[in-house]
């Protein structure tokens, strides 16, 4: 019997180990644990999710006839229970890079390597092994030009049920509750979004990305929305890749470049397994950091003054999701606005996101917050200006901010420029500027700069 522990690769199609599994020649037992220790570095919302999924892959399994076991604890005395009880030869697991997931990874080697039998780990989250690539490139660029030289393989099929035997033990975990309305979990419900994505909006998908009223607008929005599903295993991303890559046009150009954004991420945290807890940076000093605990609850709650920072703000909290636009611009406010650390609002956002993957997660903030590989060494995204850009007609700022609804546009768009009283006049509901938008821009490139110059001075 050869045993394959489904870990963040909640599916049966195109799932690198399982198929490896299945061509071992023996038959495969599906393993699924609830690993608790792993629901704080998934983040709350997002470890929900991940149950509802296991329990989709549980249901898709039995409904083909297929025996699966489920437990719950540490996968390493799992395994080794399970092992001990059946004759096994060979555990199946696809790598986790993340801290938590390296950990569990040593672990079961250790029980594997007791029992006499082997542990073979695949490659199944990225489209190219990041082992394959160097440790470091100077740019994004750079990455990406390595990375396109890189054969990419095709999807599998899930394997036949008759690659399956064995036994059927357990039941999903119950859900405990997320207080939002999550995605639909599962494989089916993935695949029916990528569908309803690449069917309506990839075409379009490069000029529509940040079209913030379209956003609001659309049922299928101007994104893809995959991101919970490919941070759950619940999709592919050769699956998501290959339904991108018979097009020529822009939009699925750049919908196959936001794809190598992530793969650049999973590089980072490959290479850096400090990347969530230290700047990644080393050719600056640390940046000065201020505690500001008001500010900071100001931009929990969505209520700094700023529009399109608290829609976002609020867009999160409700749905536990926030367009890309609007999440740079969050991000920016807090670390450069506030200068409040990264490592906050990181934390903030792994708490909330259904989408959440520590990859990502930690080298977005990274970046944002100058630490990580943005080559412009202090970039702030101005909130007043990215609203008038990307939310001209106020659309996604009324949705998310209903104080402001009934006013002008130019009044939601200007905002934090107007006069206090006018403010008070207009909505006195809604909050005031909590920062002076010209003094945070000053002392943010004062602080960022200062950093930089420590190093080169030191």
């Amino acid at each position: 019997m050869q045993v394959f522990w489904h870990r963040d690769d909640l599916r049966r199609t195109d799932n690198v180990g399982l198929t490896a599994a299945a061509d071992g020649g023996e038959p495969v037992q599906p393993l699924i644990i609830d690993d608790a220790a792993r629901d704080a570095e998934r983040g709350r919302r997002a470890a929900e999710l991940h149950r509802r999924g296991m329990a989709a892959l549980v249901t898709s399994y039995r409904a083909d006839d297929i025996k699966v076991v489920c437990a719950a604890g540490d996968p390493a005395e799992v395994i080794d229970g399970f092992v001990g009880e059946q004759p096994a030869t060979v555990v199946h697991c696809n790598r986790v890079d993340t801290p938590v997931g390296r950990a569990r990874t040593d672990a079961v080697a250790a029980v594997c390597t007791a029992r006499g039998i082997d542990l073979e780990v695949h490659v199944d989250h990225v489209l190219v092994d990041p082992a394959t690539l160097a440790s470091s490139y100077p740019s994004y660029s750079a990455f990406r030009r390595a990375w396109q030289r890189e054969p990419i393989i095709e999807p599998t099929a899930a394997p036949p049920a008759g690659a399956f035997d064995g036994i059927d033990r357990g039941a999903p975990s119950e859900r405990v509750g997320a207080a939002i309305d999550l995605p639909t979990a599962g494989e089916a419900a993935a695949m029916a979004q990528l569908d309803a994505f690449v069917t309506t909006a990839l075409p379009a998908y490069a000029d529509r990305r940040d079209d913030l009223e379209g956003a609001v607008a659309d049922a299928i929005g101007p994104v893809s929305e995959l991101s919970p599903y490919l941070a759950r295993g619940m999709i592919g991303a050769r699956t998501v890749y290959a339904a991108a890559a018979p097009g020529d046009d822009r939009g699925a150009r750049k919908f196959r470049d936001e794809l190598c954004w992530r793969e650049f991420y999973q590089h980072l945290l490959f290479h850096n397994p400090q990347l969530p807890f230290e700047d990644y940076r080393t050719d600056q000093g640390a940046i000065a950091w201020r505690e500001d605990e008001p500010g900071l609850a100001a931009w929990m709650a969505g209520m700094t003054g700023y529009p399109l920072v608290d829609a976002g703000m609020r867009q999160l909290a409700e749905r536990g999701y926030i367009h890309n636009r609007p999440r740079q611009v969050a991000a920016s406010f807090l670390c450069k606005h506030l200068l409040v650390d990264w490592r906050v609002g990181m934390a903030h956002f792994a708490d909330l996101l259904t989408d959440h993957d520590v990859a990502s997660n930690a080298g977005n903030w990274q970046w944002i917050g100058s630490t990580g590989t943005d080559t412009v060494r202090c970039r702030i995204f101005d909130p007043v200006a990215q609203a008038r850009k990307y939310d001209p007609t106020g659309a996604f700022i009324r949705r998310w901010v209903p104080e402001l609804r009934a006013l002008e546009t130019d009044a939601i768009i200007n905002w934090p420029t107007l006069e206090a009283a006018q403010r008070e006049q207009l909505a006195p509901s809604y909050a005031h500027p909590i920062v002076d938008r010209d003094a945070a821009y000053d002392r943010a490139q004062r602080v960022v700069t200062a950093a930089v110059e420590s190093q080169q001075t030191g």
